[in-house]
């Protein structure tokens, strides 16, 4: 297991799950009867559906290893344990379901399984069911599990008999071992000998791999400080200021949920001449400017972000690196922290320009420093590289199907850290911007009134918009 998706596993705890989810809501298939899920559900775990190597997997770490985390194939996998059927209880409205989701985004994955969950969900109002599904980040960011259910769903409501997206790819031609997937390993002393010389040479290339890393971002880094310190669009690690958000976190999780028609958005980016992530970061920080007066907590200063980048692919589950942006927070004019936003989001990703692969990673490891803080017990009381996690994640782009059922909205649900506490992740989906905002249930109190002040900052940038026009 390569050692950015082992720190996934290292820095969880019963505190910090690190798995990543989506909640999708369906529209039952016309004339289905009452018992469509319930058939669904058991044809799922029948045994007929065979499950690829990615997903029969699990993670494990001993001598052959050297004590790294490592992969090994599970040949007892147990599918009616990973794929589950609930209902919610009446009237089933959204509240309730989100309830339920938050409950079970914030249990641990059983470690002695592969780490996946799969859950229907039946009772949510309107004729629809829901499904609620995680997948620990270890195995995939959430770019690559988007890309997984979207295989498994099709465009077509005709189409039947689909494959789950833990199935192995039926099409001719396709390995049943996912590239970078190893063999099995020899059994017997001497196979135990090899792997064990294996993991060594494996644990000599990472080692090799963090040495060149360190001599690379000496210069880029020295080379971004003092940009930053002298034109101050470029938002430095370590410099956001503290507040309600940074704080230890406990396991418990809450959890909401909005669909914005996208054409608001793109309306706003055609009339500013920005782009629909600057949008989207200006809605959240106007978002959480409200929320914080609202809680008695603005800072003075800026709320900074992280925002995952993507990296060349490694081969491994995870090919995410990071940037940071000011989020003007400190800033009451709306069209002023539209611009600052950007100007800040401009100067982040040229900072990366040029660069090769390994510099780039390298920098996103300092951005990224908290996430390693995070191991040692209160660091998260000094855990101020950055405010909270701000992703984007690109969704398929028309109308999906599962057996005849309409996909009517798909919401990611990410990772909040210790010493910060939320997280929001934005998903495009056909003709909608789906956001999903997780947190800690303690610190983060009365969570869903985000959504709220998301459509009040939406309506703000509109406004200016419409004076841009004029």
């Amino acid at each position: 297991m390569s050692f950015r998706d082992a720190m996934f596993l290292l820095a969880e705890s019963r505190e910090r799950p690190t798995h990543v989810g989506s909640l999708m809501l369906f529209d039952r298939p016309e004339g289905s009867g009452p018992d469509f899920l319930a058939d669904l559900h058991r044809t799922l775990v029948s045994g007929d559906v065979e499950v690829a190597p990615l997903f029969r997997r699990r993670a494990t770490r001993g001598l052959s290893t050297l004590g790294q985390w490592a992969w090994v194939n599970d040949d007892d996998i147990d599918i009616e344990y990973h794929v589950r059927l609930s209902a919610l209880p009446r009237p089933g409205r959204i509240r309730e379901l989100l309830e339920l989701v938050s409950r079970l985004h914030g249990s641990l994955l059983d470690r002695h399984r592969p780490l996946w969950e799969f859950h229907l969900i039946e009772g949510v109002e309107g004729d629809r069911f829901a499904v609620y599904g995680k997948i620990h980040h270890a195995m995939m960011d959430g770019v690559r599990a988007m890309r997984h259910l979207e295989k498994a769903l099709s465009t077509d409501p005709e189409k039947r008999d689909m494959a789950p997206f833990w199935a192995v790819d039926p099409r001719p031609g396709r390995e049943s071992r996912p590239v970078g997937e190893k063999a099995p390993a020899p059994t017997g002393a001497l196979g135990a000998a090899r792997e064990y010389v294996g993991g060594a040479l494996r644990t000599a290339g990472t080692l090799a791999e963090t040495v060149g890393q360190s001599l690379n971002v000496g210069p880029a880094l020295a080379g971004s400080l003092y940009r930053g310190l002298v034109e101050h669009d470029l938002a430095l690690p370590f410099e956001a200021p503290p507040s309600m958000l940074n704080v230890p976190i406990t396991g418990a999780r809450r959890f909401a949920a909005q669909s914005w028609p996208l054409k608001r958005i793109q309306r706003v980016r055609e009339r500013t001449g920005t782009t629909v992530n600057d949008v989207m970061l200006a809605m959240s920080a106007g978002a959480l400017r409200r929320y914080l007066e609202a809680h008695d907590g603005l800072p003075e200063k800026p709320l900074v972000a992280a925002l995952p980048v993507a990296l060349e692919d490694s081969g491994s589950g995870n090919a995410l690196g990071a940037i940071l942006v000011n989020l003007a927070t400190d800033e009451p004019d709306p069209a002023e922290r539209l611009r600052k936003i950007r100007q800040s989001g401009l100067a982040a990703k040229e900072n990366l320009q040029g660069r090769d692969p390994m510099t780039i990673a390298a920098l996103s490891a300092v951005v990224a420093a908290p996430i390693g803080l995070g191991l040692v017990p209160g660091s998260s009381a000094i855990n101020q590289g950055f405010n909270l996690i701000i992703s984007n994640v690109p969704g398929p782009k028309d109308p999906l199907y599962w057996e005849g059922a309409k996909l009517d909205g798909i919401y990611p649900i990410s990772v909040p850290l210790d010493g910060q506490a939320l997280n929001i992740t934005v998903m495009s989906y056909a003709d909608d911007m789906e956001i999903g905002v997780t947190g800690d249930r303690r610190a983060v109190p009365h969570l869903q009134h985000l959504l709220g002040y998301l459509e009040e900052a939406l309506v703000e940038l509109e406004a200016v918009a419409d004076a841009a026009d004029d």
